[in-house]
């Protein structure tokens, strides 16, 4: 049996769109058939039926409304899937056999533009990558925004990983250039970032158009072009529009800003809290008081990268101040800022033809409040917020247009009239009042018609089939003057007629209707690109808006919060007075023990922190970094003071955590963040390291923290965080360069312990685990047995302790037995205490076990 015609043209269209789900139109709604029938009716829990389609079996078909498909498309983007948009092209009453469509647009998790289905705080980012053997080029654009940039750097996928974690995009194209891709790095990314993934083969052709579209190329590398070229084509080829909302594509170098690889984002929880996944309780969430949303996607990608220039720094410093110092102004921009509108998206839709009248509308009232912003801009004088306001376009020409041609109430749509003002279109209004005159003429035609019949229940209707007519009920029609109606339709209860005059009537009513919409229609859309070609210009004035929202963001929370200026230098010396932790006193809502901290790269490079479980160690760790990436993103920060010299990198080990879908153990994971610290950091970065080497034994682990110590002392030099329970490691001060000891204060009473949350000079010599067990609600017993073994443990013989020694450059550890030998472990020679320890399966020993095995090694080793 052959198809029908229609269901051929729907398998020609879908054959064009394969990876897709296809809406196809019919009528009032958008149609799946087949496969994609039966994924949408599972994915979007609706009705699976079914349709003839000249084959035995009839075809599987769901369907959905086409005035409410963005929900329904929404739903399927969010599960990973890409939609393909086919509507009719043609008017289905002109059309001549089976009605012409296409494919309007194909939406993908990287490709949207509606306002309903995008975080309007959030960049919504699409990224292209292409990797070489030691180097890649990524591309990155938000087409909601029209934000196009471009990079290059040095190293694997893994460092790819990092730089995409700043624009955490919702979907990735990767360049297919026939080299081997790392399977396991493409998992990572997919389960890192939740995204939609794509191989493409890059297209010659696709550099001859990208360079007709841009003229800023010159500086750009070959494979920046590749990256930026397929990139474009794709989103060019999905969206089937020319993308005048991208006007220039931005290249910028990676080391133009702090690097923050995906593990420090996550521990310092920049955007979001590593439990949860939520906003609030993250640094994002305190600073963000902007009253736009472009204003809070400029906040977001301040903190995503932290400045490190000097000038630029205290460029935002200076504004922060200003504005913080001058209540009137910054009184008068919350109250004006508030009444923006989005301007970045708005002007992207107007440019991609998908914006209504009330869009533009939106534009229009968030143009009217742009005088009075630069006003309130006028009064400042430090730099930054002078060249703002020296700069910024007021729009008022635009303002004009739109004020004096769409109305003030528009429809939704655009095809219902009521778009333009009266008196913009002198064809519109002559319409218009056709129409007027009419209608009151029809109105005036009931009671005269009454007057002449004398039946005085005769009214004038109207409806969409028959259009208007003249009812009389059958009890009252032998009161017609014969001849003077036609008849047009007969009901139950009544007659309907219609005269000549009225049927001359009716048709310049609605042929005046039908025509004033197509004109409006016209009209609207000749506005809409009047508009769109002044996207440059509205997509500065929406910058500089989004800069001025954030740095008064910064300014109300520094006020709010008792925040000092910092001082940036490049010094190397982070020197802060009584810090804070931003966000935790926020939280508590309470107050908050401040410490001090000084580090440089030289006596007080290196400092190693001990101290029980919940006394503060991490809190404090990152509270340090925290006050040095608020005052490299420009904004003030909670100490009484700080001086902070450029960081180039904020490198965490903080937690643990398993990554059982990759087959690390916490452990695994542990030394993978260390290595990758220690390959990276260089002086100028911030190191925090939190409990290395608990992940295994405690030789083993000491050995490593050691180690780990010893190699940033002398191969990297970097400004060092260092949390332990190996309280043999504060032997280190005074035996290698740099290194100082500092523990968090604590008060004992009787068996239980008080943290004063305070840093001072020295080391803890224990750790006050059973006292922190007995706080965390451990059961009574288990804490009366666990003091008891402890006793028993400190008063053994073989539990003398690990004593570490510094000499020539080389780490020693010694075992000290019970007459007071010393044992080597590092440097022992291969005997038969060496290959006893190879053979214990140390990760199936109980402790006990462990202790009896370690006496009987003390033992052998005084013989030797």
């Amino acid at each position: 049996m052959a198809l029908t015609p229609m269901m051929l043209q729907y398998l020609e269209i879908k054959d064009s769109c394969k990876d897709c789900i296809l809406f196809f139109r019919l009528g009032d709604f958008y149609e799946m058939f087949f496969e994609d029938a039966k994924t949408a009716s599972r994915e979007l829990e609706i009705a699976l039926t079914g349709r003839d389609c000249g084959l035995d079996e009839r075809a599987p078909m769901c369907g959905v409304p086409y005035h409410s498909a963005d929900t329904y498309i929404s739903k399927l983007i969010e599960k990973g899937y890409k939609v393909a948009i086919c509507e009719q092209v043609e008017d289905p009453a002109l059309a001549k056999g089976i009605v012409k469509r296409e494919i309007i647009r194909v939406v993908t998790p990287g490709t949207i533009i509606e306002s309903n289905m995008l975080d309007e705080r959030v960049n919504n980012y699409i990224s292209c990558v292409l990797l070489n053997k030691d180097s890649f080029s990524l591309s990155v654009c938000d087409i909601s925004t029209g934000e196009f940039l471009v990079t290059s750097g040095g190293g694997s996928i893994y460092r790819v990983i990092d730089e995409l974690s700043k624009y955490n995009p919702s979907e990735l194209i990767i360049i297919d250039n026939d080299l081997p891709i790392d399977n396991k790095a493409e998992k990572i990314i997919k389960d890192r970032f939740n995204l939609l993934l794509t191989y493409k083969k890059h297209n010659e052709d696709d550099n001859i158009f990208l360079n007709k579209k841009f003229s800023n190329l010159d500086g750009f590398n070959e494979n920046e072009i590749i990256v930026c070229s397929c990139l474009f084509n794709y989103i060019r080829d999905n969206q089937k529009s020319s993308l005048m909302q991208i006007t220039s594509i931005k290249k910028y170098m990676i080391n133009d800003f702090m690097v923050l690889d995906s593990t420090a984002r996550r521990n310092l929880e920049l955007t979001e809290t590593i439990r949860g996944k939520s906003s609030k309780g993250s640094l994002l969430w305190l600073l963000d008081k902007t009253r736009t949303s472009m204003g809070g996607r400029m906040l977001r990608k301040w903190i995503e990268e932290p400045l490190i220039s000097t000038d630029e720094i205290n460029k935002r410093l200076d504004a922060v101040e200003e504005l913080i110092s001058n209540v009137y102004v910054c009184g008068d921009l919350k109250e004006f800022l508030k009444n923006i509108y989005d301007i970045e998206r708005l002007i992207s839709r107007i440019s991609c033809s998908a914006a209504n009248a009330r869009d533009l509308m939106s534009l229009k009232e968030s143009l009217k409040n742009l005088p009075d912003i630069k006003s309130a801009l006028s009064e400042c004088r430090c730099e930054m917020l002078r060249n703002i306001y020296n700069d910024f376009d007021i729009l008022e020409d635009i303002y004009n247009l739109i004020d004096k041609s769409i109305s003030d109430n528009p429809p939704l749509t655009l095809k219902e009239g009521g778009i333009i003002k009266d008196g913009y279109s002198a064809d519109v209004d002559k319409l218009r009042n056709a129409m007027k005159n009419g209608k009151g003429w029809i109105a005036d035609l009931e009671q005269k018609e009454r007057e002449i019949t004398g039946i005085k229940s005769l009214k004038v209707g109207y409806n969409k089939v028959f259009g208007y007519y003249i009812e009389i009920t059958k009890s009252n029609l032998s009161s017609i003057p014969e001849g003077r109606y036609i008849r047009k339709q007969t009901l139950s209860n009544c007659e309907r007629y219609i005269t000549s005059e009225l049927k001359e009537m009716e048709d310049l009513i609605l042929n005046s209707e039908q025509k004033v919409i197509d004109i409006e229609y016209q009209i609207f859309t000749e506005i809409r690109d009047k508009v769109a070609r002044e996207v440059v210009r509205i997509q500065k004035t929406a910058r500089q808006i989004s800069i001025v929202d954030s740095l008064l963001s910064f300014a109300i929370v520094s006020f709010e919060n008792n925040y000092s200026k910092p001082v940036i230098t490049n010094d190397g010396i982070i020197k802060i007075e009584e810090g804070r932790h931003p966000v935790v006193e926020k939280v508590l809502n309470s107050i908050f023990v401040p410490n001090d901290t000084y580090l440089d790269l030289k006596d007080n490079m290196i400092a190693i922190i001990t101290g029980p479980n919940m006394a503060g160690k991490s809190t404090y760790m990152r509270q340090v970094a925290l006050i040095t990436l608020m005052a490299q993103i420009g904004c003030f920060v909670p100490a009484k003071s700080a001086s902070i010299s450029i960081v180039d990198r904020i490198f965490t080990r903080i937690g643990a955590s398993d990554d059982l879908a990759s087959g690390q153990s916490t452990f695994m994971v542990e030394m993978s963040e260390v290595s990758n610290i220690l390959q990276n950091a260089t002086k100028n970065s911030l190191i925090l390291l939190d409990e290395v080497g608990r992940g295994t034994s405690t030789f083993d682990g000491l050995s490593i923290a050691w180690a780990v110590i010893d190699y940033i002392s002398k191969k990297i030099g970097a400004k060092t965080l260092f949390a332990t329970h190996y309280h043999e490691l504060t032997e280190l001060e005074g035996k290698l360069s740099g290194t100082k000891n500092y523990c968090i204060s604590i008060r004992e009473h009787g068996d239980d312990i008080i943290f004063l949350r305070k840093i001072i000079r020295g080391g803890a010599d224990q750790s006050y685990g059973i006292q922190v067990a007995k706080l965390s609600g451990l059961p009574d017993e288990v804490v009366i047995r666990a003091r008891e073994i402890l006793s028993k443990l400190e008063e053994s013989d073989i539990n003398k302790g690990i004593k570490l020694n510094l000499k020539q450059d080389e780490v020693a550890a010694t075992i000290v037995c019970e007459d007071k030998k010393e044992i080597n472990l590092f440097n022992f020679k291969e005997n038969e205490i060496i290959a006893e320890l190879k053979e214990l399966d140390i990760m199936n020993m109980t402790p006990m076990d462990a202790i009896n095995h370690l006496y009987r090694l003390c033992t052998k080793a005084k013989k030797i």
